[in-house]
């Protein structure tokens, strides 16, 4: 609850300040980091459910990705930055020809959160 109250009073007070928009989202994805939880084995469990092709391995939501050429995996890819960008979290992941390998976790919280499941959604949405 306190993480949660103190994120808020940051998003307040950087809304006062005349800070670039790269500052003010550094900030901001500080803010949001902290406040993700790790989601606990069943929330995992259930969220694997409508993760297609998704599983845990080594502590991280992992999916290999295969496409028709190059530019088709590296337009995907191009894509999930867009999206990685602007929600302030950002993949680990490979490149070879046609196969994209995908890694998510939050290493500011120490494990899976949500911001993990709704990249690995958005990632599914844009395979396709």
């Amino acid at each position: 609850m306190l993480k949660w109250f103190t994120g808020l009073l940051l998003v307040i007070i950087l809304s006062l300040l005349p800070l670039p928009a790269y500052a003010a989202s550094v900030v901001l994805h500080s803010i949001i980091s902290m406040a993700a939880p790790v989601l606990t084995a069943d929330q995992l469990d259930s969220a694997l459910n409508d993760l297609t092709g998704w599983t845990v391995e080594s502590g991280k939501l992992h999916r290999d990705y295969q496409f028709d050429s190059f530019v088709e995996a590296f337009g995907f890819m191009s894509s999930v930055a867009l999206v990685a960008e602007a929600m302030g979290h950002h993949p680990e992941w490979f490149n070879v020809y046609n196969r994209v390998s995908i890694d998510l976790v939050t290493h500011d919280s120490g494990g899976i959160t949500q911001l993990d499941v709704d990249l690995a959604k958005k990632a599914n949405q844009l395979a396709r």
